[in-house]
């Protein structure tokens, strides 16, 4: 081995210069060697390489007997599957060839029976259809005959159409068919027939119609179908009902002729409430028999033909409805209707000769009243209100008509999305004559009267406003009447706006809300707003007559009657208008209330998204009359507080905090208590003098007030007071710097926490946030330096809401003279 690897190391030089595969140093070329160890370094190195070499080539030379092993397993399996192939493919051609090809013959035969069998079949049914036809042709020939069984007759061409038509018109049925009786083809055969039939069929219903034979008309009217004339059939029952229709309204309209009844207010309302019921009577109860007997939707047919004899009818209705009541000539009257009390009460005040401005003056209130006489003749209130009931029945009727056909109309099979979009309008019904005209006389007289009569009822409530009598700000007096205490006016016009409203709401007519809602927004907030606006301002302001002293009584008190006014007025509008939109909420699941007398708004407007759209009106009729009425509302809370409570608040505090000294010691404290006793005055400077004061003032400044006031604009005045009030205590606390003693400090703060338990009497708790920093002044003044030096320096780092930053602080703290 050593020569081998010397002639290999000699052979590879660059071999023995390698690294190893564990990262150890290469041994240095044995050429390079520079000494005797280097040479048995490099020669230890080979042997190692050479030892691992050898264990390798072992290793695998003895894995060969167990490959050779395993190879020879392989030879075995081979030869086996050798011989099961050869097995195989003998059964294969000795066997199952055979049985495939009689397999092969017997499915073709098969195949070649079935298709003479369905040729087989085939011919029997024409053969069939042959003979029904010939029974059928021969059926009809002998029933038309002596026995005039029509029924019969009409059966057996039904029975005839169900025959396909290429056998009709076969050679084989031409020539199987006729007979000696009948020698025509069969199709000629039925055609004639069913001809003969129909002009039979349609002489015989007209004769029944004439004669006023239900039984009959409905016999024959049975029978079209049959025979393959469905649409004569409709078109001869439509044209029946028609008539039965004209008859009808043709009688009810008639039937005041010559006397008073047309001129009672609701005569053509009824007329079409009648003329509606008829032909949603005739829908309803032949429906059924038109479905039946001549297939479902077929009574869309009928509808249409109806719908044309409404247009007519219904015109007559509403066209005679306009003359008698002279519609035009009224609405002419109204639009020139000039509105004169809103308006010169709009128009700046003439001031009078000597100057001084006459706010409804006797001349200006006799010259208003004569102009209103004047154009009081020419349009009747009643009149126009007697109207509008009776345009709003009209609407209404129309209404529940339309709901009703457009459900007969509409698919069945559509309910779904109806109930999640509504009822679709048909076209029969929306490009209807009578839906034209209902529109232009029904809707927009409607719309253009119930403007008139808003404006008017309001002008007229203001003509007819009055105060509430006996109100006085003396707490002594007994007030005469129930809060809350307002105009006339004000209950006048929430009637007149829930009426308006409701008689809208009632024509289930999508256009009369889109215009009647804004208008009542909008003469809500421009005459009735603008005119108790106008009062406050002209009228009633509360403005003392002499530098430094009160308003007038009455003055005083008819501005709150004003403001009174709005705070009402807004809350029957939303009561009024969350009743209605509440109602188009449907029930809470599980919820059994049944109670609900007024219906929802999804039941009175079921076309598409109506309802959504009416209550998006009426809501934002409330936003509009709320943002108006809040605003104005605001500003006579700010003036009554600014020229009739403000002036006197400062005074209050004078007197409660009067000739009280927080410089006494206690033994001063005792004998100045001794001395006012002896005196026998009234306890001026006794432990609670101060809170008695404040509180007797306090109820003399708020109590006559709060009697008049609504108790949501008292809460308002309130915190415009109390505001107002924490200021001027704070600035009275402050003065007292320097002029404390300890004692002094904790009567000081007794004095503020009566005064806020005063203020915050009677469950008011959330108006002591207001004198937080008094409180606060008040608590830091009498902290002991030990409490002092834990508070933290910063503005809330101890979790305390501190409305006094660190230098008020400090300065609350030094207030006590001496420390």
């Amino acid at each position: 081995m050593t020569p081998n690897g010397v002639h290999a190391a000699n052979a590879h030089p660059a071999v023995s210069s390698v690294g190893d595969d564990r990262g150890t140093p290469s041994a240095k070329n044995i050429y390079e060697a520079a000494s005797v160890a280097e040479i048995q370094a490099t020669l230890a190195h080979l042997s190692a390489r050479e030892t691992s070499v050898t264990a390798r080539l072992n290793a695998l030379v003895a894995s060969q007997k167990d490959l050779s092993r395993e190879l020879g397993r392989l030879d075995l399996l081979r030869a086996n599957l050798g011989s099961q192939a050869v097995a195989t493919r003998s059964i294969s051609n000795g066997m199952l060839s055979n049985a495939a090809s009689t397999a092969n013959r017997i499915s073709n035969a098969v195949r070649r029976l079935d298709l003479e069998q369905s040729r087989v079949r085939s011919t029997l049914d024409v053969v069939e259809q042959v003979a029904e036809l010939k029974t059928c042709v021969l059926g009809v020939t002998g029933s038309m005959g002596a026995p005039q069984d029509w029924e019969t007759a009409a059966g057996y061409l039904n029975r005839a159409s169900k025959i396909p038509t290429e056998i009709v018109d076969g050679s084989f049925a031409e020539e199987i068919v006729p007979t000696a009786e009948v020698p025509d083809p069969p199709k000629v055969t039925i055609e004639h027939a069913a001809e003969s039939l129909c002009g039979l069929f349609l002489r015989e219903f007209e004769k029944a119609a004439q004669e006023g034979n239900g039984t009959k008309v409905t016999r024959f009217f049975k029978l079209f179908p049959l025979i393959g004339r469905s649409d004569v059939g409709l078109n001869v029952y439509g044209r029946y009902v028609c008539q039965g229709v004209a008859s009808r309204a043709r009688s009810n309209l008639n039937a005041g002729t010559g006397g008073s009844q047309r001129k009672e207010g609701f005569f053509y309302a009824n007329a079409l409430t009648k003329l509606f019921e008829h032909i949603a009577q005739i829908v309803e109860n032949h429906g059924g028999l038109v479905e039946r007997h001549y297939g479902v939707g077929r009574m869309v047919r009928v509808i249409e033909r109806l719908q044309l004899e409404a247009d007519v009818q219904g015109g007559i209705v509403l066209d005679t409805w306009s003359d008698e009541r002279n519609i035009d000539r009224k609405l002419t009257d109204i639009r020139s209707y000039a509105f004169t009390f809103l308006v010169q009460s709009f128009l700046p005040s003439q001031p009078s000769k000597s100057g001084t401005p006459r706010i409804g003056s006797p001349t200006n209130r006799d010259r208003i009243a004569e102009m209103q006489a004047r154009e009081d003749d020419g349009v009747d209130m009643k009149d126009i209100d007697s109207l509008l009931s009776e345009m709003a029945v009209m609407l209404g009727r129309w209404s529940l008509y339309l709901r009703f056909l457009a459900a007969k109309c509409n698919d069945p099979s559509a309910t779904s999305e109806r109930e999640r979009g509504g009822l679709t309008m048909p076209s029969l019904l929306l490009n209807s004559s009578l839906s034209r005209k209902v529109s232009d006389r029904l809707v927009s007289s409607f719309n253009i009267m119930t403007t008139f009569f808003f404006r008017r009822s309001v002008e007229k409530a203001f003509q007819l406003d009055e105060q509430p009598p006996g109100l006085s700000l003396n707490p002594t007096k007994v007030l005469p009447s129930n809060p809350p205490y307002i105009t006339s006016a004000v209950d006048d016009v929430m009637y007149i706006v829930n009426q308006v409203i409701q008689r809208s709401l009632a024509t289930s007519q999508r256009d009369i809300i889109a215009s009647v809602v804004p208008t009542i927004a909008r003469v809500l907030g421009s005459d009735f707003v603008g005119m108790i606006q106008r009062k406050m301002r002209d009228e009633s302001y509360p403005k003392a007559a002499i530098q430094g002293a009160l308003p007038p009584e009455q003055v005083i008190i008819a501005f709150l009657v004003l403001i009174n006014n709005l705070d009402v007025a807004t809350d029957y509008v939303k009561r009024i208008v969350q009743s209605r939109v509440q109602s188009s909420d449907p029930p809470p699941a599980g919820s059994s209330d049944t109670t609900s007398s007024s219906p929802s708004l999804i039941d009175v407007y079921p076309f598409n998204h109506d309802a959504v759209f009416v209550a998006n009106a009426l809501k934002s009729l409330l936003h509009s009359f709320e943002s108006k009425t809040s605003e104005l509302l605001s500003d006579g809370i700010y003036v009554v507080f600014k020229n009739v409570t403000k002036p006197r608040l400062r005074p209050i505090l004078a007197d409660a905090f009067r000739d009280i000294d927080y410089q006494l010691t206690s033994e001063e404290l005792e004998e100045v208590s001794r001395e006012a006793e002896a005196d026998d005055n009234d306890g001026s400077i006794s432990e609670d003098a101060v809170q008695r004061r404040f509180e007797r003032g306090w109820d003399a400044l708020t109590k006559p007030i709060a009697r008049i006031l609504t108790e949501h604009n008292f809460n308002k005045l309130l915190n415009s007071i109390i505001s107002y009030l924490a200021e001027v205590l704070e600035k009275r606390i402050w003065s007292y710097y320097g002029r404390v003693n300890e004692l002094g400090a904790v009567r000081l703060e007794r004095d503020v926490a009566g005064i806020v338990g005063i203020v915050a009497k009677g469950g008011r708790y959330g108006l002591r946030d207001a004198f937080a920093r008094c409180t606060q002044v008040c608590l830091v003044m009498n902290m002991e330096d030990d409490e002092w030096e834990e508070l933290p320096s910063t503005q809330s780092s101890d979790g305390a809401n501190w409305k006094i930053d660190s230098e008020e602080r400090s300065r609350a703290k030094a207030m006590i003279r001496g420390r």
